[in-house]
């Protein structure tokens, strides 16, 4: 009995840890890991004209790589929280009429957290996690601008000028997108996370009330096809 058990949990085990890599010829499979060299990149906006926003946006500010934490975008063990971001600068160019509580946010963030993981030419990319809860989506702020957050797959062009993408927004459950990368060895690929709206003042009391999102692995589903296999298997020795 022993025997058998083990040479199932060691297949089961050896399941997980290929879907883990998931990567074959032509098919490449990623999930949340919070150990993957995670990066952040920020796009500031202006703020659109009254009631225009979302989808549409106010002229572009700049763009520059920031740090995960810079985005709101934290670890707790597997728990990965995205929430609405904070800039800790008082000046007007950043809040009405200037930062601290109850200030209102002059800019629309748009806060990528991200893994590049180079080129895959030709291969359809996968990338699935679990959403434990959305209450970011559907709040606003004082004027009236909220958050959208979404999973993402990018293709870049080799000079990062324009990408090829697939989304979906965060809902509580299991989602899983792919995409068809262009067979050209000088792309790059990056999947991840991008939360879009108003910046918060840190200490605002309102904040807790816009929410967050919080997201989880995805068990894989092999590997749970495996222990029903073991649960099959313990059941027929007992009827044995």
């Amino acid at each position: 009995m022993k025997t058998v058990l083990t040479k199932i949990l060691s297949a089961t085990l050896l399941i997980g840890a290929l879907v883990g890599t998931g990567i074959s010829a032509n098919a490449a499979g990623f999930g949340l890991d919070p150990s993957a060299p995670w990066q952040g990149f920020m796009n500031v906006f202006n703020l659109p004209s009254p009631g225009n926003y979302p989808p549409n946006l106010g002229a572009y500010q700049f763009g520059s790589g920031w740090g995960t934490a810079d985005l709101r975008a934290n670890w707790s063990g597997p728990v990965l929280t995205l929430s609405p971001n904070n800039i800790g600068d008082p000046n007007p160019y950043w809040y009405t009429p200037s930062g601290g509580p109850t200030a209102t946010g002059n800019k629309i963030m748009d806060a990528n957290m991200y893994v590049e993981i180079g080129s895959l030419p030709g291969q359809t990319v996968t990338f699935s996690a679990t959403v434990l809860a959305n209450t970011l989506v559907g709040s606003v702020d004082p004027n009236g601008n909220g958050w959208t957050s979404v999973a993402f797959i990018k293709d870049f062009a080799p000079d990062y000028s324009t990408f090829n993408q697939q989304t979906v927004a965060l809902t509580p459950g299991v989602f899983s997108i792919s995409l068809l990368t262009v067979n050209d060895p000088l792309r790059h690929i990056q999947y991840g996370f991008e939360t879009l709206g108003p910046d918060v003042w840190a200490t605002d009391p309102r904040l807790p009330g816009y929410g967050n999102v919080q997201i989880v692995p995805e068990p894989s589903s092999l590997v749970l096809l495996g222990l029903s296999s073991l649960g099959a298997c313990c059941a027929w020795r007992r009827r044995k």
